[in-house]
């Protein structure tokens, strides 16, 4: 089996900082990086990392095709990257001394996702092979429904959340990544046991995983939920922390491995993530992370 992830690729402008910029305010960057990064690729290399055939779909600005390469030393198929005239995507991140990071984002050739290349790609899927996709390009409803035409399993992580998430068809994924941030944005809710309800109502055929912070992760479908906490470790920087999860929980879920091993281990991926700096380059490989939950016990 295998992922065809229909994702951004950005270039990353990192600045590191004692506090988020104030209106007004002209602060000094204690380190400046120039890193691959976007939600599409960070997954794509956890998924990578996690040891799942994952193909990338996506596109890049000629110039940038470095960026291209850090991809496909981590281990994804790029066959459906192509190249553009367009700017790339790109983020201006600033992390803080705590650990926190705020992120003013471009879409650039992260929109420009044709109906051709969307063809191709799902073209070469396999009965059993997912569909995965962020916010961060366009034609996700197109995506959505080929795939379903296609009989291909879908997931859909709805970051950054915007309005036009609501009209997506969101019936037809089947697996829904969402923080708690996006969760309350959806229901209208800021109770999980209420989230929880509307979910399953709204979207019964849909299992639903919400990542809790520092307090977990819950996978919530209709045959049950399963919860598992989070690791406590002293976070650096947690730009990729979400998308490190989403890559090594849908590695196991895909081959169908018990919900609360697949949680726990993208748990402690997570977590291993954000003791280091960066978005990509923080994702771990999967004997650290197999490392890490020995080390635990």
């Amino acid at each position: 089996m295998a992922i065809i992830n229909f994702g951004s690729i950005n270039i990353d402008h990192v600045y590191q900082v004692e506090h988020f910029v104030q209106p007004g305010e002209t602060l000094a960057s204690k380190q400046y990086q120039k890193l691959l990064g976007g939600k599409g690729a960070n997954q794509s290399i956890a998924l990578a990392k996690a040891g799942t055939d994952i193909k990338h779909v996506g596109l890049i600005n000629e110039s940038d095709f470095s960026m291209k390469q850090s991809l496909i030393r981590a281990g994804v198929d790029c066959k459906y990257v192509r190249g553009t005239e367009t700017p790339s995507g790109h983020a201006i991140i600033q992390v803080a001394d705590s650990g926190e990071n705020s992120i003013i984002l471009f879409a650039g050739a992260n929109h420009e996702l044709s109906d051709d290349l969307i063809r191709q790609a799902l073209d070469g899927a396999s009965p059993g092979d997912w569909v995965l996709m962020q916010n961060e390009t366009n034609a996700i409803a197109e995506v959505i429904e080929q795939a379903n035409e296609q009989k291909l399993k879908v997931a859909f992580n709805p970051a950054p959340m915007t309005e036009s998430v609501k009209s997506l068809p969101l019936h037809k994924i089947d697996l829904l990544i969402v923080n708690e941030v996006e969760a309350e944005a959806l229901t209208g809710t800021d109770e999980l046991e209420a989230m929880e309800g509307w979910f399953k109502q709204e979207l019964p055929d849909t299992a639903v995983i919400i990542t809790l912070g520092a307090k977990g992760a819950k996978l919530i479908t209709n045959a049950g939920n399963t919860f598992a906490e989070a690791f406590s470790v002293q976070a650096v920087d947690t730009t990729a922390a979400g998308d490190t999860f989403i890559g090594y929980f849908l590695a196991g879920y895909m081959q169908e491995s018990e919900p609360a091993q697949c949680i726990r281990k993208a748990c402690a991926a997570s977590a291993v993530a954000v003791t280091r700096v960066g978005a990509a380059q923080s994702i771990p490989t999967l004997e650290e992370v197999e490392a890490f939950l020995a080390e635990q016990g």
